[in-house]
């Protein structure tokens, strides 16, 4: 994509609006940035943890929010990848754990564009993002703020909250925005201090600030045993109910306090920790000012720093009156009461509870009750919890237990989690009693198909046979939990390994080629085009003798055919023995033969790539030439998006003495854009070898194109370099300014006067400027895929370049330069091709 600058090319001239931009940006964020970085010598990774979490919290804190999470560019910047959450399960986020940066979702679209995004419930998500209503099929409201700093940009904070008809509250909106520019201050701190805020590892979940509960006193103690010496804290005496002065120091006073029958077991204790070196654990009375006892947990252990043997103890005193009340009110309760976590775990059950779900409470804590609990393991359920959740909304629903009788769940959520009601209902108007046998439940789980549909969703986007096997193997295995994945595509009626996930070294080795009609269940599937399932290693051995086996349980082989034709075949492996219910069958038979037309769609946009890559690589200066007096070097690289093939050029002419610089740009990516570029090189190339001046040069190009009629315009400058003397002759049809560094290391973009771009105008000048290089100077051209980014202006991006070219190292060669410039100046969210030619002089 060329940008056309206006004739006498003023400084910052570019066609196309403008992107907002911060006064003094690029001098004022180098200022700002070492005040916002306290403690230098701590590790990145801490550190920027550190303020993802302090994020989260304060949007938590200072707003209605239920959720919060942070999302971080990668490496690459191909992906934001989720680093930290909070109020939100990681379990529902998972299918979102790396989300494409140039994708559909909100996020995505936030980080690109650097607008925030207010989608107010469920209805606003599935008419503007589609894909998000599909993978949170729940009704909330949600916001996205980009993470940055002036033109760096590092990735989005996003909130949740219950949906409304107001949406996300204006106010916290805005409060979510400003918690993100702090963020993002203190990313672009580290970021200047060289150290990496690139996410690694896996996604951070931030506890949250447990909601008020009844306050628990702890005091703390040190007793002397020997002596009889009790040292305590003010906390320790207030729980006794020691008022000021009223404490000797001594145990003696405190045995006064206990309850007289509850002496001889706090004495046994205590013993008993000094010979043994247990942990004191006793449970006594204590008696209140109106002499009624209250209830009060010591703990103690005996000090390994002390020397003079175990005549000490150390500890704490709990007063824990209001919680142990609170839960024996529950306890009390022939209701069943629990809690869960976000992740859907129990973490606590009252008494009534083990009679009505028929479990005992130790078997149900830490566990999710739908894998506990046979009878609920109906994704249904899973779901229920989920959308409490998300909705921050009561939800009931029945349940039938068998061997007979319906249960009534209540769930009640916040950003902690979830408490819970269930009670014995009646059975539903209509229903039959519940079989004394459940059937079994399906292993795909509700999270399985929230994975299947990002795989429907990650396919339609998928452009390579590379996309489309990273979506396969980044959804189905974990939404069937499968350990193993390999691809295989058709080609001289032999199956061609194209991906493999999970399988020993070598092991698929022996069957790569084997022939379709081959009697082995890889190829079996493709030629009867039916599914094949086994549910135990004892099954694939009696049906196929001597087939090479790996430690696998269950395997699931799948024919890929799109349109009739066979394309490949899909092999999913399980490390344990497994049933396929026919849910699952047929889902995976659907799955074939939807992954089987992405597959063939893909095949064909690679074959097609390959076309266009050798055309163009075919168009382009194979070497550059040799002059005595000047080094040239280029780069290339192309898009990341699309099919990867554009109009941009260079080229270098020896014309006599002279050596002619040409850097193009025309406009699109396709292959039409490319072999126009071959028609105008080799028409610029013509007429620089003809010793036509640069003004003519252009110009008679530009009569060319218009009489080719392609339908397509286009960038060039050119400069005559003659390096007898240094002198430069530039000439620039709608181009981006040459960028010239001097031997004393100043750098300047060159806005010389030019001309419209190419194909415009018949009767169109080109005006040539001309200036006197000296030895050591440095001449930079290039197309705008260097310096364009979607976060500044066009002029901001040249200036960035200049500011690279300024920046060079003592010693610095012309290779280098070229390889720094691109790692500097380039974006890694470019969409379009670069081309860079660099001039050394003298």
């Amino acid at each position: 994509m060329c940008h056309p600058h206006a004739t006498g090319g003023a400084p910052g001239a570019r066609s196309g609006p403008d992107l907002p931009r911060e006064p003094g940006a690029d001098t004022e964020v180098r200022r700002a940035v070492p005040a916002a970085v306290p403690e230098k010598a701590r590790p990145a990774d801490h550190r920027r943890d550190e303020l993802l979490a302090d994020a989260v919290r304060g949007v938590l804190g200072r707003t209605g929010a239920y959720g919060a999470m942070v999302f971080l560019r990668s490496r690459d910047g191909r992906s934001l990848v989720l680093r930290t959450v909070a109020g939100v399960p990681l379990s529902v986020m998972r299918p979102f754990r790396q989300i494409a940066a140039a994708g559909p979702l909100p996020v995505a679209v936030c980080f690109r564009t650097g607008h925030r995004i207010v989608l107010s419930d469920s209805e606003d998500t599935m008419r503007r993002f589609p894909q998000l209503a599909v993978g949170l099929p729940y009704d909330f409201a949600s916001a996205c703020v980009p993470v940055g700093l002036g033109p760096d940009r590092f990735g989005v904070l996003s909130a949740l909250w219950p949906a409304s008809d107001d949406g996300a509250p204006a106010a916290d909106v805005a409060e979510l925005t400003a918690v993100a520019d702090r963020l993002g201050a203190g990313l672009a701190g580290l970021a200047a201090d060289g150290r990496s805020v690139e996410p690694d590892g896996e996604a951070t979940v931030v506890e949250l600030p447990p909601p008020s509960v009844p306050a628990t006193r702890v005091g703390l103690f040190d007793w002397n045993v020997a002596t009889g010496a009790l040292a305590t804290d003010e906390r320790f005496l207030e729980i006794f109910g020691f008022g000021p002065g009223e404490f000797d120091g001594t145990v003696a006073a405190l045995n006064r306090r206990v309850a007289p029958g509850d002496l001889p077991g706090f004495r046994t204790a205590a013993r008993t920790a000094l010979d043994h070196g247990e942990v004191l654990a006793a449970r006594v009375r204590v008696l209140g000012p109106d002499g009624e006892p209250y209830p009060v947990e010591l703990w103690a252990r005996v000090p390994t720093a002390i020397s003079d043997g175990r005549t000490h103890l150390v500890g704490a005193v709990l007063d824990t009156r209001r919680l142990t009340a609170a839960a024996a009110a529950v306890e009390r309760l022939r209701e069943g009461v629990f809690s869960l976590d976000l992740d859907g775990r129990i973490t606590y059950a009252n008494r009534a509870t083990e009679p009505l779900l028929l479990a005992r409470r130790e078997d149900l804590i830490g566990r999710h009750p739908w894998e506990v609990l046979p009878w609920l393991a109906d994704p249904f359920y899973e779901n229920r919890h989920r959308a409490a959740l998300l909705s921050q909304r009561p939800t009931t629903f029945l349940a039938s237990r068998p061997p007979g009788g319906w249960l009534a769940f209540s769930l009640y959520p916040d950003a902690h989690g979830v408490t819970g009601r269930v009670v014995a209902a009646e059975s539903p108007s209509g229903e039959a009693e519940p079989p004394a046998t459940p059937p079994p439940a399906s292993l795909t789980g509700l999270g399985g198909t929230h994975h299947l549909l990002q795989l429907a969703s990650a396919l339609t986007e998928a452009v390579t046979v590379r996309d489309v096997c990273r979506a396969v193997a980044e959804e189905i295995l974990p939404a069937f939990g499968g350990q193993e994945l390999a691809i295989y595509t058709v080609r001289d009626q032999q199956l061609q390994l194209v991906s493999q996930s999970g399988y020993p070294d070598g092991f698929l080795d022996t069957f790569e080629g084997t022939p379709i009609d081959a009697r082995v269940p890889g190829a079996e599937t493709l030629s009867t085009g039916t599914p094949i399932f086994f549910e135990s290693v004892r099954e694939l051995a009696t049906a196929y003798p001597g087939l090479a086996l790996d430690e696998m349980g269950a395997w699931a082989f799948l024919p890929l055919i799109a349109s009739g034709r066979p394309v490949g075949s899909c092999i999913l492996g399980f490390d344990r023995p497994r049933p396929f219910t026919v849910e699952e069958r047929g889902l995976l038979t659907a799955l074939g033969g939807f992954i089987a037309q992405a597959l063939e769609r893909a095949r064909l946009y690679d074959a097609e790539f390959a076309l266009a890559r050798g055309l163009q690589q075919a168009l382009l200066p194979h070497r550059l030439p040799e002059v005595p007096g000047i080094r040239i070097t280029a780069r290339y690289l192309p898009g990341t998006q699309g099919m990867e093939i554009g109009g941009d050029w260079y080229d270098a002419i020896v014309t006599g003495g002279d050596v002619t610089l040409v850097i193009g740009d025309v406009e699109g990516h396709n292959v039409a854009a490319a072999a126009a570029m071959g028609q105008l090189r080799s028409a610029v190339r013509a007429f620089a070898t003809g010793d036509d001046p640069p003004d003519q040069v252009l110009a008679r190009t530009n009569r060319l194109l218009l009489d080719l009629d392609p339908g397509l315009l286009a960038s060039c400058c050119l400069v005559r370099l003659t390096p007898a003397d240094g002198t430069a002759r530039i000439a620039r049809a709608g181009h981006l300014p040459p960028v010239l560094r001097h031997p004393d290391g100043r750098a300047e973009a060159l806005y010389v006067a030019g001309g419209p771009l190419l194909g415009v105008d018949e009767g169109a000048e080109y005006p040539v400027s001309e200036l006197r290089l000296r030895p050591g100077s440095l001449l930079a051209l290039y197309t705008d895929g260097l310096v364009e980014d979607p976060a500044v202006g066009i002029d901001q991006g040249v200036d960035r370049l200049r500011a690279a070219m300024a920046r060079a190292e003592e010693g610095e060669g012309l290779e280098e330069s070229a390889e720094r410039l691109l790692r500097e100046v380039g974006s890694t969210r470019r969409v379009d091709d670069v081309a860079l030619l660099l001039t050394a002089f003298g």
